[in-house]
């Protein structure tokens, strides 16, 4: 019998990536990329992988080292992938099908972001940065000053931006000639064509308050006269938000599909609606706030959604930690679930005749694989299997679902056990918080609680309110209320889970990163339950964290009750650190130092005030990551980070 190991910090060298399918038009091919970390130069090596269909028999397709984002063209007969030059600045680059030599398209100071093929396949529209101030002045040897005005100066993924904004442009695909199509003071992103090739919908900030808030509009560019048209009075899409392109243009060009809101309160992407949208009509909403529509981790917005010649509509929803490939009638507004329910879906492409898809899945017992789906059928054939042989000998724990009743309000945990897990012996556990607080845990494979799980620990995975996908009330049931209901609703969670004989409650820890560390850190400074926490980029002062995150504003004031000089008590009343008297768990506080969007302020106030109270506090500063890098940084932080914090609770919670 095999060994049977624990899923380790050092699980992310062993596991393979695959991610943005895109399908050929016939139906017959996907592409997609596949990654994995090397250990020895700590970076990923991604290449492009051609599959046939139905059978899946694969074939490594480029010969880069980074290479990522494939889109077949509308004939099928080549494919853009995105790769970096030599100074790292993405590029979109062009490999015919036949195997052909690659060669690079563009070669922009601002690189590249979304792009769209043009219907005829001449031309591709792409999003790229028109200004990088810090790039200009990196001549100079000696220092000099950057002026600042407006709040959103900066950002968590990019950095500095000043005066820098996010365009369209326009690429020839014969000639490689270049035509930038927006402008002005704003972010314009996801293009998508139209039918005919004449107009180019996309998503854009302009003529809007962007210092006070995320929220964009679906605009329409028109080639022939240069004209912009806004499709989208009474909703909003979001701006800042890398994933926030999902439109889809219908068949005949006269309406646009969306995700958005039309709630003014509540800008989150992960708490969203699918509309229908006309030029100067009234944007018809499709679905409740129960089922999700799902921002896919596609880099060409054509991919994330399709509108089919039978006035239906395909994408993913999720409802209530759980994501599903749906169809949804324009008509009437009915739903219907093609496959899905207990995984989670991360991105999907669907071929011309709406007959076939594929998609990465993410079931709880494994990362992601590529799934094909027959669309009328229903059937799924499982495409890749690359960590197979890893989780057959690091089986992740196994997930059981409950839920608890407080009021009239439901709320749904996961719990998930060890590996072997028996009844008759007690385990110590550790409450996991996830971030937002419009954030969810899924019936998905999660690294961090794994790592735990598997060695030993019980690991309850709560959705309080404030959580997405289970409607847009319990969404925002959370504003102005940091720190209230939603932590009763998590110790309720616990109260339930501890009544079980196999939970030994004097061995409880809480871990949380973003608002999940907020969360860490309000619980220990409002109970002694905990033995251990280990808070991760936290909030824990709302007055500072106002005024230095790149989205203490816009973000800021919707979700803690307006603006600083009208709510301060507010603040003050919310913020964690207030509490920092009554902490008696000891606490472990890891952050990035490139952090904007909590910055690592929030840390060091934490850690000074607990320290000068002789509280028992350790803090670990990551250098060079930002808000991001457990999920997508530098290797060795994100290994160290796995480690460090099971290394906290093993210190305090096992025997």
């Amino acid at each position: 019998m095999a060994e049977i190991r624990s899923i380790d910090p050092g699980h992310i060298y062993e596991l393979t990536t695959v991610g943005n399918p895109s399908i050929s038009p016939d139906g017959t091919q996907v592409v997609f990329s596949k990654s994995r970390l090397d250990h020895d130069s700590m970076k990923a090596r991604s290449r492009l992988v051609m599959a046939t269909l139905p059978e899946g028999g694969q074939r490594v397709f480029s010969r880069g080292d980074s290479d990522g984002s494939p889109e077949f063209s509308p004939d099928g007969s080549q494919i853009a992938f995105i790769r970096p030059d030599k100074d790292g600045n993405r590029q979109l680059w062009l490999i015919p099908l036949d195997f052909g030599e690659a060669y690079q398209l563009t070669d922009v100071l601002g690189g590249i972001g979304d792009y769209a093929w043009s219907p005829d396949g001449l031309s591709i529209a792409f999003v790229s940065d028109t200004c990088k101030p810090e790039d200009i002045k990196n001549g100079n040897v000696e220092p000099y000053s950057r002026v600042v005005t407006s709040i959103r100066y900066r950002n968590d993924q990019d950095g500095w931006r000043g005066d820098s904004f996010y365009h369209i442009f326009v690429v020839d695909v014969a000639t490689r000639g270049i035509r930038q199509i927006t402008d002005g003071n704003a972010d314009d992103i996801a293009p998508i064509w139209s039918p005919d090739g004449s107009r180019i919908a996309f998503v854009s900030d302009r003529n809007q308050d962007r210092d006070s808030s995320w929220q964009a509009g679906v605009y329409v560019f028109t080639l022939e006269n240069e004209k912009t048209t806004r499709w989208t009075e009474g909703v909003s899409c979001f701006s800042q938000n890398p994933l926030s392109g999902a439109l889809a243009w219908s068949p005949d060009g006269t309406r646009l599909a969306i995700v958005g809101t039309d709630d003014p309160d509540l800008g989150d992407p992960r708490q969203a609606a699918l509309f229908i949208a006309s030029m100067g009509g009234v944007p018809v909403k499709l679905t409740d706030g129960f089922h999700t529509p799902v921002l896919v981790n596609n880099i060409s917005p054509n991919s994330g959604i399709r509108w089919t010649e039978q006035d239906r509509i395909i994408l993913v929803l999720d409802h209530r930690g759980e994501s599903y490939l749906c169809e949804v009638s324009v008509s009437d507004r009915s739903l219907k679930i093609i496959v899905g329910g207990g995984v989670q879906l991360t991105a999907i492409t669907v071929d011309r005749s709406a007959s076939r898809a594929v998609f990465v899945s993410t079931p709880a017992q494994s990362s992601g694989d590529l799934y094909l789906v027959d669309l009328h059928a229903g059937s799924q054939i499982q495409l890749t299997r690359f960590n197979d042989s890893y989780f057959s000998g690091h089986p992740p724990g196994p997930m059981e679902k409950f839920s608890v009743k407080r009021g009239a309000i439901e709320i749904e945990s996961r719990l998930i056990v060890p590996p072997g897990f028996d009844q008759a012996n007690q385990y110590p556990l550790v409450v996991d918080v996830h971030g937002g607080p419009q954030g969810r845990f899924m019936d998905s494979f999660d690294p961090r609680q794994q790592v735990l799980a598997t060695a030993g620990y019980l690991v309850l995975a709560v959705n309080p309110r404030g959580s997405t996908s289970y409607g847009l009330s319990f969404a925002k049931s959370v504003l102005g209320d940091w720190g209230g209901e939603d932590y009763l609703d998590i110790m309720k969670a616990l109260d339930e889970v501890c009544l079980r004989d196999y939970v030994d409650e004097t061995r409880l820890g809480i871990h949380g990163y973003s608002y999940g560390g907020f969360m860490s850190a309000w619980a220990v400074g409002h109970t002694d339950r905990f033995r251990a926490a280990v808070v991760g980029a936290p909030v824990v002062n709302l007055v500072s964290m106002y005024g230095t995150s790149d989205i203490g504003v816009s973000f800021g004031e919707p979700q803690w009750g307006g603006q600083l000089v009208d709510a301060f008590d507010a603040f003050v009343e919310h913020s964690p650190l207030m509490y920092a008297a009554n902490v008696e768990t000891p606490v472990l506080l890891l952050h990035g130092e490139s952090d904007h969007r909590c910055p690592i302020s929030q840390s060091e106030e934490f850690f000074v005030s607990l320290k000068r109270l002789g509280k028992t506090v350790e803090f670990v500063r990551f250098p060079g990551c930002n808000h991001g890098f457990v999920r997508g940084g530098h290797p060795k932080m994100r290994e160290e980070y796995f480690t460090r914090m099971k290394d906290w609770f093993d210190k305090y919670l096992m025997y």
